[in-house]
């Protein structure tokens, strides 16, 4: 089902970044200066899903990537990424009763591309003297890899491999998936050519399982006959007998997983820089 699911979003993703396109377009008379930049940024990655279901900062890992700019005019761009991060939560740190009870906890490496359109709130113009810093907001789309494990007994295991929610063999999710990206920042010049930007953008995903946890328990006879007792150990890690009970609720399956990075980069510009005022023939 899942999968069905990942081809109609993908469909959305493709309709949404046509309207961006048209975006470009229709602002593409405002005052221009084209030109490209290139850089890399550092910072950190957490999670927010079925494992943390609150607005706190969980095992925060840390990230980083390569970026590439692509500037139309003073106002938009255009930007792609080649991301990493690393995330992770544990039921034991909860403050809910339920989730410290199903003891549950993953971490996950998460390759990620993004590509997004960029908006500055101000003009901005590598090289000019009072242009030089903006606010700004963008908006786009991801596609990343996940493989989210746990440990057990000293030993870590890739929980997708397990079916540990009870999908049949070779039915389960996809390692790769998409979502919807947005954030916001503050880019300013250090010098004509290079600039720093600090900015934060989250992930809303079209999946569930970033975490391994979508659904309920299931029934553990079949699961130990299909996959193994590691992957019962796995899936049922309560504190209280009876809440790993089949079909009884393990996560939530009326949001999807998100995870956010916020990071500091650096961008050299390989663009045309205008002439200061004072310095034109007139």
């Amino acid at each position: 089902m899942e999968k069905y699911t990942f081809i109609s979003n993908m469909d959305k993703v493709m309709k949404y970044w046509i309207m961006m396109i048209i975006v470009i377009g229709v602002s593409h008379g405002l005052k221009a200066q084209k030109g490209y930049e290139l850089g890399g940024w550092i910072g950190t990655s957490y999670y927010h899903g079925d494992l943390n279901t609150s607005l706190r900062i969980t095992e925060p890992g840390l990230a980083g990537g390569l970026l590439a700019r692509y500037n139309f005019n003073t106002r938009l761009a255009m930007r792609t990424s080649l991301n990493y991060g690393r995330v992770g939560a544990d039921d034991a740190t909860s403050s809910n009763n339920f989730e410290r009870n199903r003891n549950l906890s993953f971490k996950s490496h998460i390759i990620d591309m993004t590509n997004v359109v960029e908006f500055n709130f101000f003009q901005y113009e590598h090289g000019h003297q009072t242009y030089n810093k903006t606010p700004y907001f963008f908006g786009g789309f991801n596609v990343f890899y996940f493989n989210p494990t746990a440990e057990l007994d000293g030993q870590r295991y890739k929980l997708r491999d397990l079916g540990t929610e009870g999908q049949p063999q070779g039915q389960e999710y996809s390692a790769v998936n998409a979502g919807l990206v947005l954030g916001g920042g503050f880019k300013f010049d250090i010098n004509r050519t290079v600039s720093v930007n600090i900015d934060m953008s989250a992930r809303f995903l079209f999946t569930d399982y970033l975490d391994d946890v979508s659904t309920i328990f299931p029934d553990k006879n079949i699961l130990e006959a299909t996959r193994g007792a590691t992957a019962v150990a796995l899936s049922d890690r309560s504190l209280i007998e009876g809440l790993g009970t089949a079909g009884r609720q393990r996560g939530d399956t009326k949001g999807k997983d998100k995870y956010t990075f916020v990071g500091i980069s650096v961008m050299k510009y390989f663009g045309g820089i205008e002439c200061p005022e004072i310095s034109r023939i007139k």
